[in-house]
C-alpha cells in the first residue's frame, strides 16, 4: 500500500530536484576506450600515450624522478576495454 504512495510522492518532488528518471547527467557517463601498449616505454611516454584516451598511471610512490624509467608490465594488459579516467597500474626498471 505504501508503494504506489511513495511513487506518486517521488514522482512529484523529483522534477523540482532536477533529479533524472537514470539518475545519470550527461557529465557521470563515461566512455570505454581501450588500453594501449605501454610496456618497453618510459613512463614520460605512457604519460602522454594514456592522457590522450583520458586515462591516469598509478606507478606508486617514490621521491625519486622516474620519468625515464622504462615500464615493463602494465595492469591491465593493453587490449582491455576500461573507462576513462581509470588508472593503468605499472611496473618499471629499477
Amino acid at each position: 500500500m505504501a508503494a504506489p504512495i511513495g511513487s506518486q510522492v517521488l514522482g512529484e518532488v523529483l522534477p523540482y530536484l532536477e533529479v533524472k528518471k537514470d539518475n545519470t547527467s550527461e557529465e557521470d557517463i563515461k566512455k570505454e576506450v581501450k588500453v594501449p601498449n605501454v610496456v618497453g616505454m618510459t613512463i614520460s611516454e605512457a604519460k602522454k600515450e594514456l592522457e590522450k584516451l583520458n586515462l591516469g598511471i598509478d606507478y606508486g610512490e617514490t621521491n625519486e624522478d622516474v620519468s625515464e624509467k622504462i615500464i615493463t608490465k602494465q595492469t591491465p594488459i593493453n587490449g582491455i576495454e576500461i573507462y576513462e579516467g581509470t588508472n593503468v597500474i605499472i611496473e618499471y626498471e629499477n
